[in-house]
């Protein structure tokens, strides 16, 4: 068994991955922020639905995805690291050379990232500790 079987794991792994996505594409916004014509990118939010999380697939975990059992109910939405697709941002301010790069957004947004990559590697932590803690024999000290 891997920490890849336990949904937890899975889902810190793939926001994890997410983020180190965003990282590159912020930091790519700001490289290029003296080219003409550059139009800075960005991802969309992640999200993880109980179906992504639940671990159905080559784990044979047990999946959480939502039955349909009437036509008016609604389907479960899964986000996978593939549909992590770059896609343009709102143009807040174009310069005359038409790059639409506003650094303090940039700056911003990379801020962002970094908060939550250390949250993230800090709920990993937390749940590391659990699980050593949980295997721990009982009446053993630390």
């Amino acid at each position: 068994m891997t920490f890849d079987d336990i949904p937890l794991f899975s889902m810190l792994k793939s926001r994890l991955g997410y983020l180190n996505q965003r990282q590159q594409l912020i930091a790519q916004n700001v490289a290029n922020s003296d080219t003409p014509g550059y139009a800075p990118q960005d991802l969309s939010p992640f999200q993880v639905s109980l179906a992504a999380a639940g671990g159905g697939g080559a784990s044979g975990g047990m999946s959480l995805a939502p039955v349909t059992t009437n036509p008016g109910h609604m389907g479960a939405i899964t986000t996978h690291a593939a549909a992590w697709k770059p896609s343009a941002t709102a143009d807040s301010e174009v310069k005359l050379d038409g790059n639409k790069v506003v650094l303090e957004e940039e700056m911003m947004k990379m801020n962002d990232a970094r908060m939550n990559y250390a949250a993230t590697i800090s709920f990993y932590e937390k749940s590391m500790n659990m699980l050593q803690l949980a295997i721990r024999s009982p009446g053993k000290g630390a």
